[in-house]
Formats: structure tokens, C-alpha cells, sequence
């Protein structure tokens, strides 16, 4: 028995992903659409064209591509999009997958912007999901709608309240934006941490053609960091979240403040993740324009024997580091696909 044992756990550990680089693969993000109810100006333009939906993978097809995952030792999954609750019947595939929350996955979570928190916040809750993420760029309502290109502030709040009260840990994701809401930062984390909310702040990305240059946008975290620092004491941290993020914790409040820093410092050598696109495209790094298509094996059988050689093949080319560089230009991005398409 004992043999069949170590046995078992000798086939698993070779079947888990790890690239050439020695990282084990363990968490995978998985965009559900690529529609969103916002326009964020940094992600998206004003006059987004989203995908025919007849691009777009089943939930089935979804739910089976994480099962396989899961079965070569992802222990993290996370649900983004565009907007994952914009996705027709959602909450089907989050119960279909929270089933392996038993069987080796460790979390099934999402990032969200949180217009429709309200209504799903109890929902995930009950289907075992147990902390989620919440983009916030601004509490001015003015500087909000500006940059989502929607006065919906009220709803998002309201969701973040009401994720609160089902339960759910809620982190904030803010970027840091030079031009809207750079002087707002410290409000910001001050809110956060003051309703029991740890928070990421982070540099907007070359990703997509948007509508602004975004090097009169980018705000280096660096010099954030510096500012913060001339009035909180911020004491640093080992805790990790399983992403980029790199944690302080700030004295003063006693919760953790993320950076995550892709054009002023990449944690590339640590990074642990892949994307799934919502067409089944797999993406190893975001900065980088390298991908596999699953789709076409996905639907011409149900073995997954030949998913599972694509996904071994993609890990294997999953590069060292992306290649985010300053300046950055809205008209000239680093990777022409935009957030949305790729998931956050």
C-alpha cells in the first residue's frame, strides 16, 4: 500500500506544470468574456468591438479546460474577463468548479468591477468562494465616471458592502493614474484599510490601442512609495498573494499595501501563472504576444490527451520575463490585445 502511494505521488509530481525556468504553474486566470459594462479609458476605447459570441467557449468548454488544469496541479483558479459577472449564467460555472475545492484546488476566486456585486455577492459566497477582487480607481464621482466612462460609483460601493456582508474578503485594485487620481491615492487606501480591505495599487500597462497616450497616464509606483512614506510607516512584508503583487504593511493602519510594478520592476522569476483567453487561447505571459490555441482540440474530441500536450507545450514556452517597456503609448502598445481580451 505503502508502494502504491509513493507511487502515486511520484506520477503527480511529474505531471504538474513547470516551465523551463523550474516555475511550477499553479494558477491559472481565466477570462469568461471580453464584455464589460465599464470603459475604463487606460483598458478599453469608448467604441470597444467585443467578440461574436460564437468565438467565445462554452461554460462547458470553460468548465472542462479547468478541470484539466486542476488535474495537472493548478491549485489556484480566477475568473476575469472584460467583466465575469456580465457572463450569461455565471454562477453555473462557478458551482461546477467549486466542486474541486475538495479535490486539490486550493481557491476559486474572480476580480471584479463590481457594478453587479450586489446582486452575486451572496451567491458566490454560498458556492464557496471565499475572498475576491474589486477594481476601484477613484471615490469621487466626478474622477470615477471619468475614467470609467460610467457614473455607476454608488453601485460599486454598494456591491463592495455587500460582498462584505455575505462574508467574502474583499482586496481592492487601484491603478495608479498621473493625471485623474495620483493626489487621491492616500484616500483611497486610507478608505480601504478603514473597512477592513487590504489594497494593490497598480501601473497602467501597454496593453490594447486606447484612446489617450498612455505615458502622460503613467505614474511610476516607485515614486508613490516615496511619497507614502513621508507620512506612514511601511513596514515590509514576505506575505505573498500567489500574483504580482509585492506587499507592505502599513503601521499606521495595520493592513497590507500591494505594488505591482510591470514597467519599474518585474517579479518575473517567481511568476506562477498562465491565461486563458474566453475563445481558449492560453497566454504564458501577459507582456508577451506568444499563446496556443486549445479551442480547435478542445472541440474535436473528448480525450484530453491532445490538451494536454498543447498545454505542456505552452508551459514549456512560457519566457523568462515580459517585455513591458517605458515610454507608454496608447497608439503604440507593447501587446496589441487589449485587457479585456487577455483577462486581469
Amino acid at each position: 500500500m505503502a508502494y502504491s502511494w509513493a507511487m502515486s505521488l511520484e506520477l503527480a509530481a511529474k505531471d504538474r506544470l513547470t516551465d523551463t525556468f523550474g516555475r511550477k504553474v499553479e494558477y491559472v486566470r481565466v477570462s469568461v468574456t471580453d464584455r464589460c459594462n465599464l470603459r475604463c479609458t487606460y483598458c478599453m476605447s469608448e467604441d470597444m468591438r467585443f467578440l461574436p459570441k460564437s468565438d467565445v467557449l462554452t461554460l462547458e468548454e470553460l468548465e472542462r479546460l479547468c478541470t484539466v488544469f486542476v488535474g495537472r496541479g493548478v491549485r489556484r483558479l480566477r475568473l476575469t474577463g472584460g467583466e465575469p459577472l456580465m457572463r450569461r449564467s455565471i454562477m453555473t460555472l462557478i458551482r461546477r468548479l467549486s466542486r474541486h475545492l475538495d479535490s486539490g484546488l486550493e481557491e476559486l476566486t474572480l476580480t471584479t468591477n463590481g457594478v453587479r456585486l450586489r446582486e452575486f455577492a451572496r451567491p458566490l459566497a454560498d458556492a464557496g468562494v471565499r475572498r475576491i477582487n474589486v477594481s476601484l480607481d477613484s471615490l469621487d464621482p466626478a474622477t470615477f465616471a471619468r475614467i470609467a466612462r460610467s457614473d455607476c460609483l454608488p453601485q460599486v460601493l454598494d456591491g463592495i458592502a455587500a460582498a462584505q456582508e455575505a462574508g467574502l474578503k474583499v482586496k481592492i485594485n487601484t491603478v495608479a493614474l498621473k493625471r485623474d487620481n495620483a493626489a487621491e491615492l492616500p484616500r483611497i487606501i486610507e478608505w480601504a484599510h478603514g473597512r477592513g480591505m487590504d489594497i494593490t495599487l497598480i501601473e497602467t500597462m501597454p496593453l490594447g490601442v486606447v484612446d489617450e497616450d498612455r505615458t502622460d497616464q503613467f505614474l511610476s509606483l516607485k515614486a508613490v512609495r516615496q511619497e507614502l512614506e513621508s507620512f506612514w510607516t511601511l513596514a515590509e512584508s514576505v506575505e505573498r498573494s500567489g500574483g504580482p503583487a509585492r506587499y507592505v504593511r502599513v503601521s499606521e493602519t495595520g493592513r497590507k499595501l500591494g505594488f505591482i510594478t510591470p514597467l519599474t520592476h518585474n517579479f518575473c522569476d517567481s511568476c506562477n501563472r498562465v491565461r486563458l483567453t474566453c475563445t481558449g487561447t492560453l497566454f504564458m505571459c501577459l507582456g508577451q504576444d506568444a499563446s496556443v490555441d486549445l479551442r480547435d482540440a478542445l472541440r474535436a474530441s473528448a480525450d484530453d490527451a491532445a490538451l494536454n500536450a498543447l498545454i505542456d507545450q505552452a508551459v514549456a514556452a512560457k519566457p523568462k520575463s515580459h517585455d513591458f517597456l517605458l515610454p507608454v503609448r496608447g497608439d503604440k502598445p507593447a501587446v496589441a490585445r487589449h485587457m479585456s481580451m487577455t483577462g486581469g
